[in-house]
């Protein structure tokens, strides 16, 4: 499972247990995080989830700001509730990439605003899936 955590919206993407299709799998609408941490741990027990990934936004020059520390927290946060491995993956490009995606499939408007997080979120997933598959082994993320 991935997450693409936001500031009030948070997407979330699995994938098949082949490990092949990433789908997106729904937003979270929560600012508490202690409320984020409860429907995510429920999103993790109904997908059955084998390993989340949280979406790591570095800056364009690498380096880690704000935001990334933040979802570097929720990262430790989650790895102390739940039984399952936690990594950060690097997301820069990930929202122009899932724009993109929804630009060729013409989704606009307040359509768009609802799904474009968990297509973020399955821009993630895709991104960690690829790489998993290319160096086939166990990976650290970030």
């Amino acid at each position: 499972m991935a997450i693409d955590p936001g500031l009030s919206r948070t997407g979330l993407a699995i994938s098949d247990r082949s490990e092949v299709i990433a789908s997106p799998a729904g937003v979270i609408e929560e600012k508490s995080r202690e409320k984020l941490l409860i429907r995510i741990k429920e999103a993790v027990i109904a997908h059955q989830a084998q390993e989340v990934i949280v979406g790591y936004p570095r800056n364009m020059d690498g380096t880690a700001g704000k935001r990334a520390q933040e979802s570097a927290e929720l990262a430790d946060s989650l790895r102390q509730q739940i039984p399952v491995p936690v990594r950060l993956w690097d997301e820069r490009y990930t929202t122009r990439t899932a724009h993109s995606y929804l630009n060729a499939m013409d989704v606009r408007g307040k359509k768009r605003k609802k799904v474009i997080d968990e297509v973020a979120a399955m821009v993630i997933l895709e991104g960690y899936l690829e790489y998993r598959k290319k160096n086939k082994e166990k990976i650290g993320g970030i």
